[in-house]
């Protein structure tokens, strides 16, 4: 059904790779990363770990990469919350939030120049987070109701872990917009800004570029939206059967980033199963 000539990967300069799903599940690192990101290196590629997670830092990512075998130098990471730091940034400097987050987020925050406020914000900020309560949810909701801005780190609804899935960040604002009528901006994937931005880390046009993705509804979309092509995993959240209930599809499906190193290196045909 999917065939595996649709992407000259020898001929691409870039390649951007979302992190959860894709690279790893939790703390397990998922089958054929090793030697994708050994392809990417001997090949020369330019390579960025573009992930809609807001938790962690880049160091942070390099550090649990490094724990699970992997050395990649802290350039190649970057994530939602630089993404809504730089957002908040252009659209108001030295602008207020209250953020609900971890230290991915608010490190983001701070390095850009926003201070933290909690009585008359600017802005409220919700990224993923073992800070999230119905008393930060209730304060949330009351701040916005008083005329702060509502932005979310990133669209996922979900986020694989070793046993399942966790709520991500539309799931968690989704009270607060049904709350106060007030629908969220995000920052993360889809959002051109941050595709663009990949782009720019990588000096390579979208014509040139690929973007590796376990989900339909960002990565993918993501990518169609900035004329890159996309390479569905199989490994995270969408699968065969959820792909049938999009209007878009990928340019191409696999099981995982392990096809993309046989494909590239001409070892037979590659399906999905």
């Amino acid at each position: 059904m999917y065939e595996n000539n649709s992407i000259d990967f020898n001929a691409k300069l870039g390649f951007i790779c979302d992190m959860d799903g894709v690279i790893y599940h939790g703390n397990k690192l998922l089958p054929g990363v090793v030697e994708f990101v050994d392809w990417l290196r001997t090949q020369q590629k330019q390579f960025l770990f573009l992930t809609n997670s807001s938790e962690r830092t880049p160091k942070e990512l390099q550090q649990k990469l490094e724990r699970l075998g992997l050395d990649v130098g802290e350039c190649h990471f970057y994530t939602s919350a630089l993404a809504t730091a730089s957002f908040l940034k252009a659209q108001a400097p030295g602008c207020s939030v209250y953020a609900i987050g971890e230290a991915g987020l608010l490190n983001a925050l701070y390095d850009a120049g926003i201070t933290m406020n909690d009585v008359n914000p600017d802005y409220v900020v919700i990224g993923e987070g073992k800070g999230y309560s119905l008393e930060t949810l209730t304060h949330a909701v009351n701040l916005v109701i008083r005329g702060a801005k509502l932005v979310g780190a990133n669209y996922d609804l979900t986020g694989p872990i070793e046993n399942g899935i966790t709520p991500a960040c539309r799931a968690l604002i989704a009270p607060i917009e049904l709350a106060t009528g007030k629908q969220a901006y995000f920052c993360g994937k889809p959002n051109p800004l941050m595709m663009r931005t990949g782009l720019k880390r990588l000096g390579c046009h979208s014509a040139d570029a690929v973007i590796v993705g376990d989900r339909m509804d960002t990565d993918i979309v993501a990518g169609i939206e900035s004329g890159i092509d996309t390479v569905l995993v199989l490994s995270g959240v969408s699968t065969r059967e959820t792909v049938k209930t999009y209007a878009y599809r990928p340019t191409l499906i696999t099981k995982g980033v392990g096809d993309i190193v046989k494909i590239a290196n001409g070892e037979g045909e590659v399906k999905a199963e």
